[in-house]
């Protein structure tokens, strides 16, 4: 569904991806692991066109992948940053409603209706503005809204990322929902066992480069990987 053969990215003149390659399959969750630094996250946004693509390819759908951001999404790939870049000036609503009116379509798969079934607590907070929600509620939102864009493949980077064991539990649960509904998703993640819990496969990244793959059991059972790239 989502191959990276041989990418090299970077931020400016400081080159962080070396040659990565990684395949995403249709109806999977893949884990992205690795220590702070390895290029995770640059891996992400080198995917989702918001850093350039300084050598290699990758492709969606066996398709070239588009160069812009926005072109990126109007794909079918949905991206939950790290910093969730909720929209602060914006109710609840008018967050979701951006992404509703402009990905919905004749006859969505998600809805309004559906995501805050999905985030109850999104449909008693409709009214309020975006910085008057916790961190995961801003988190749910992220989410919902990813969700509203009716994605084929939804992209996360380090959703756990700060919130309380409780929020944890509840977003783990909720992934594990759309895992069971077939989503196609990428996952980064520093939380070892919230990634693995959800994986089919998992890639660990260091230095640029991926240097372990295999089965989520797998990479449990490999305590010398564990140790060595992860520092687990």
């Amino acid at each position: 569904m989502l191959d990276l053969n041989a990418v090299q990215s970077g931020y400016g003149e400081t080159q962080v991806l070396y040659g990565l390659s990684l395949t995403a399959q249709a109806g999977r969750v893949m884990a992205i692991l690795g220590r702070n630094g390895a290029g995770k996250s640059t891996t992400l946004k080198t995917i989702m066109g918001l850093l350039p693509l300084r050598a290699g390819q990758i492709t969606f759908d066996g398709k070239p992948i588009p160069t812009r951001a926005f072109d990126v999404a109007k794909s079918g790939i949905a991206y939950v940053p790290e910093t969730r870049d909720i929209f602060p000036s914006l109710t609840v609503r008018e967050n979701l409603e951006i992404a509703a009116k402009r990905f919905g379509g004749a006859n969505p798969d998600w809805t309004m209706d559906r995501v805050l079934d999905l985030f109850p607590r999104l449909g008693e907070r409709l009214d309020n503005g975006g910085t008057q929600l916790s961190g995961g509620e801003q988190q749910m939102l992220a989410i919902a809204r990813a969700l509203l864009m009716n994605p084929r493949l939804l992209i996360l980077d380090e959703p756990t990322e700060g919130l309380a064991p409780i929020i944890v539990k509840l977003i783990h649960d909720t992934l594990q929902r759309l895992k069971a509904e077939g989503l196609s998703m990428v996952l980064v993640e520093q939380n070892f066992g919230f990634a693995t819990s959800l994986a089919d496969d998992v890639v660990v990244v260091g230095k640029g480069q991926v240097v372990w793959t295999g089965s989520a059991a797998d990479i449990r059972a490999d305590e010398g990987a564990q140790h060595t790239w992860l520092g687990v």
